[in-house]
């Protein structure tokens, strides 16, 4: 077995301040060795479940939130009671295709925005998130 991905996921860890905890590193293993992709929490435990790591929902989802506020994952919220994890966190926005329930990318300069209203005194605007919403015929 090669031993690059390994250290190279808690080398990634390391970088963001997150310890490499078992089950950290089995998560990011996951998410990170197949290139980019979008999960949920639910999909996501449904993978470890099945690689034999052992891992409950709620750490999953405790997971997901820390990779997420270390910079790891993009959280893209497609409505209240979905949200997706992106392995892509540079700049760009999503497909959402409804009867799928799965997340395409669009890149960044292929969506033009050509004005935003002034934020509430004391905010600033720290990104744009476009989902597109399709529907098939």
């Amino acid at each position: 077995m090669d031993a690059r991905p390994f250290t190279s996921t808690i080398a990634r860890l390391k970088t963001a301040g997150l310890r490499p905890t078992r089950q950290r590193i089995g998560l990011a293993r996951l998410l990170f060795d197949h290139g980019d992709r979008h999960v949920t929490a639910e999909m996501l435990h449904d993978e470890a479940t099945k690689a034999g790591l052992r891992v409950s929902l709620a750490t999953v989802y405790n997971t997901l939130n820390q990779f997420t506020g270390a910079g790891l994952l993009r959280e893209v919220v497609v409505d209240t009671t979905r949200s997706y994890f992106d392995t892509n966190v540079s700049g760009h926005h999503h497909f959402f295709v409804e009867q799928e329930a799965t997340l395409h990318d669009i890149p960044a300069d292929a969506v033009a925005i050509e004005r935003l209203p002034a934020p509430p005194a004391g905010l600033k605007v720290a990104r744009v998130d476009v989902v597109v919403r399709l529907t098939k015929n």
